[in-house]
């Protein structure tokens, strides 16, 4: 699978954000999503994961209530709006598909195949 992640850039803290993800290859909608994110001298982070069917997420508690994952099937793409956003939301953020089809959201990053990410600075 391919996935490219874009929608990233340089915004003010309390400004939103919209990232997107197209994916490429077959069955789309048999797998689980996520966002993770990586910040310099950090570990790679779970944000958000959104189930196959759409009817499950989970959110880290760093970003509940101003990240919403969603995912269009049709288009084999997935979001993350990202609202009033911090300083410390500043990271490199991978669009991620779990390696194995019709399992439920999850935090572990080794449970995911990886694409490229893109580039969220926050200033304050």
């Amino acid at each position: 699978v391919q996935l490219q992640a874009s929608g990233g850039g340089l915004v003010r803290a309390g400004d939103s954000l919209k990232l997107s993800c197209v994916a490429s290859g077959p069955n789309f909608s048999r797998y689980t999503m996520g966002w993770f994110r990586q910040s310099p001298g950090k570990e790679r982070e779970f944000v958000a994961a959104i189930s196959w069917t759409g009817n499950s997420r989970d959110y880290a508690e760093s970003v509940k209530g101003r990240f919403t994952i969603s995912r269009d099937t049709s288009e084999n793409t997935i979001y993350l709006q990202m609202d009033s956003l911090k300083p410390e939301d500043t990271a490199l953020y991978y669009c991620a598909r779990r390696r194995t089809s019709l399992q439920p959201p999850a935090r572990g990053p080794s449970l995911y195949a990886w694409g490229q990410g893109t580039q969220v600075t926050v200033s304050s």
